[in-house]
């Protein structure tokens, strides 16, 4: 077999296969040979057909069938060994053609090629950093968050945004009266605090033990059964049918006592790291910035990724190639609607060939501990979300392998990897443009995407 390939353009190429009879004969005559062992015909059993008849039969289908193979495999062997950066699938061209009457073939396919070109990241290369300035306001409401958080519930005079009210639920007539035979729940418990409604909250609000007031249990929670069966203590299949007032008398109020500061609340919070108020709002002012960095590098990645973009300029592709391709690929795209959706898929086109060039010249590699390590990020964030911060460390190993088991999961923290060690070379290759700005100019930045000018 003579394989040649011919460079069209910059971004565009012809491969040319002249397949001989040589080249598949043994493999057509294999064939019909298992054919003959395992297929009977009329007059004959398995391996007893005459090769003549096995040949006239099916011949012509498994010689077919076998260049077609021939042709796959030395197609995508070729671009292999010679390293061609083929983008999209090789086109076949419109005059091949298989026939088996024949006994040499030559077949051309056409390739898209990613073009040449150099992605520049060095220190001569400036990209904006921003970090959100820590203010005060922001350490009073953590340290506000975190003395609720420790804080202990206890007997209270007058009901609060946070207070937990108990006392006696007493369904009414439309007139306000006392309904005979109606719901009477007499430990009854609500928590104005997570009320849909305004209006019903402020109707707890300043109430002390003793007092009584009316309210609308279906209002607190827009009609919600669930809660109204919890509430009232009835079935949910009839909850939805109590949408009247009910009389609540006050027999008990639990407020919230924040934490107070001191040594025992400072080791709730940060173990033995902190001794006293100094180092209390030290440490708070670091964790903040540290639940800031997230999105500070998120917003680096955007503003890297405009940098590099630009600098390299733009990239010519083999689009007509990629169209046909994206085609093949996706039921939802055809010869009408192509043009305009390749328009808003080629800007992540070139950037992954940047991407990829990148972690080329920058030697980044995946390995199977970068897959673990964000494997276990993720398992302590999905364990954080209901409420598990102190999870051992055995469990999360357990998860994190369990989450990499699963194909389509590992294949999306590979990306996610291969991400952030990439951005985390770039930040160290090229000059940070840094820069402070409040909370409000951040956000800024994904509104109107214009970059903070320093004053």
């Amino acid at each position: 077999m003579k394989i040649d390939y011919a460079r069209l353009s910059n971004v565009t190429g012809e491969i040319t296969m002249v397949i001989a009879e040589s080249d598949y004969a043994d493999k057509v005559k294999k064939q019909l040979k298992e054919i003959g062992k395992k297929h009977a015909e009329p007059g004959f059993r398995p391996g007893h057909v005459p090769a003549g008849l096995i040949e006239k039969k099916y011949g012509k289908g498994v010689k077919y069938d076998e260049i077609n193979k021939l042709v796959g495999d030395a197609l995508f062997d070729y671009i292999k060994e010679n390293d061609l950066d083929v983008l999209g699938n090789p086109l076949p061209d419109e005059g091949n053609r298989l026939d088996t009457d024949q006994t040499e073939y030559t077949f051309k396919f056409k390739v898209g090629v990613a073009p040449e070109f150099d992605v520049p990241v060095d220190k001569e290369l400036h990209i904006p950093y921003y970090r959100i300035n820590v203010t005060d306001e922001m350490v009073t409401r953590q340290d506000e968050a975190l003395r609720r958080r420790f804080g202990k519930q206890e007997p209270g005079d007058e009901v609060d945004a946070t207070a937990l009210v108990k006392g006696v639920i007493t369904e009414l007539n439309e007139d306000g009266t006392v309904k005979e035979g109606g719901v009477v729940v007499e430990n009854g418990i609500v928590a104005p605090q997570y009320f849909k409604s305004d209006d019903q909250r402020a109707l707890f609000l300043g109430k002390h033990v003793g007092d009584e007031l009316v309210f609308n249990p279906s209002a607190t929670c827009d009609g919600n059964e669930t809660e109204l069966s919890s509430m009232l203590h009835v079935g949910k299949d009839v909850a939805a049918g109590y949408k009247g007032d009910f009389r609540f008398d006050i027999k008990e109020i639990i407020v919230l006592k924040p934490a107070q500061l001191g040594e025992e609340f400072y080791k709730d919070v940060f173990g033995d790291k902190v001794k006293d108020e100094n180092e209390y709002n030290e440490a708070l002012k670091n964790m903040i910035a540290s639940s800031l960095e997230g999105d500070q590098n998120y917003r680096f990645t955007i503003d890297a990724q405009k940098a590099i973009t630009d600098k390299v300029g733009d990239l010519e592709l083999p689009d007509d190639i990629l169209k046909q391709f994206l085609i093949s690929q996706n039921e939802n795209l055809n010869a009408e609607n192509i043009d305009a959706e390749y328009a808003g898929i080629r800007g992540q086109l070139v950037w992954d060939l940047e991407k990829n060039k990148m972690m080329h010249n920058l030697d980044i590699k995946v390995n199977d501990e970068d897959l673990k390590n964000t494997a276990r990020i993720l398992a302590r964030n999905q364990f954080a979300q209901y409420g598990m911060t102190n999870v051992p460390d055995d469990a999360v190993e357990h998860y994190a392998e369990e989450i990499l088991k699963d194909e389509k999961a590992h294949n999306q923290i590979w990306h996610q990897t291969a991400d952030m060690k990439l951005f985390s070379a770039i930040r160290n290759a090229v000059t940070l443009d840094e820069k402070e700005v409040s909370v409000d100019e951040f956000n800024a930045l994904f509104t109107n995407g214009a970059e903070i000018e320093e004053a």
